[in-house]
């Protein structure tokens, strides 16, 4: 199912849904503008909102505009319930020059992410959003990850899903990528990409 500009925010309360697609394809956009809405048109307790950012910054790399956080679009996000860690997410393929410094970044950004979805799952509220899941499928478990989804009344995420950012040697991590990514759209109740 295709996503749209004029989509109607209200369908997904109480729903699971995830966007995928390219990169700059608006599905940072989109989530900060879910989570606007929530705080903003449903006056949602920012509280009970928890926003989990495993993008990169916003930055070219390669000619290709990557990561972008949720508070580039909506900067009022920080009343949610931020998870954060130190140092920055790594675009893991587009950051590397060989296949061993690929899995460092990827390991990098698992300990990461990994700890603030742990964060999560100790204390979770009735709203979770996710920017850049891929981040975290590059190492971890869509198990983990899904079981972590049903504990929120309500989860709205995205997630890259294409073929623009590619290294030779990074074909097997792309692979294994694209199919962790396909297991989540296929196991969310609503699914949309983006282009």
């Amino acid at each position: 199912m295709k996503f749209h500009n004029d989509f109607n925010f209200n369908d997904l309360i109480g729903r699971h849904a995830l966007l995928h697609g390219e990169t700059n394809t608006k599905k940072t956009y989109y989530t900060a503008k879910f989570v606007q809405f929530l705080v903003e048109s449903k006056k949602i307790d920012p509280k009970e909102i928890t926003l989990l950012d495993f993008a990169p910054k916003l930055s070219i790399i390669k000619k290709l505009k990557i990561g972008g956080k949720i508070q580039d679009y909506y900067e009022d996000c920080n009343k949610c319930n931020t998870f954060t860690f130190e140092g920055e997410i790594i675009p893991p393929r587009l950051k590397a020059t060989n296949l061993k410094e690929l899995y460092n970044n990827a390991c990098q950004n698992y300990k990461k992410t990994s700890k603030i979805l742990q964060k999560f799952n100790e204390n979770p509220t009735l709203f979770l959003i996710i920017n850049d899941i891929s981040i975290y499928l590059h190492l971890g478990s869509k198990k983990y990850l899904l079981e972590t989804i049903k504990k929120a009344s309500t989860f709205f995420g995205n997630t890259y899903h294409g073929t623009s950012i590619k290294r030779d040697f990074a074909t097997l991590f792309s692979l294994r990528e694209k199919k962790l990514v396909e297991h989540l759209i296929n196991n969310i109740e609503f699914s949309f990409f983006t282009q």
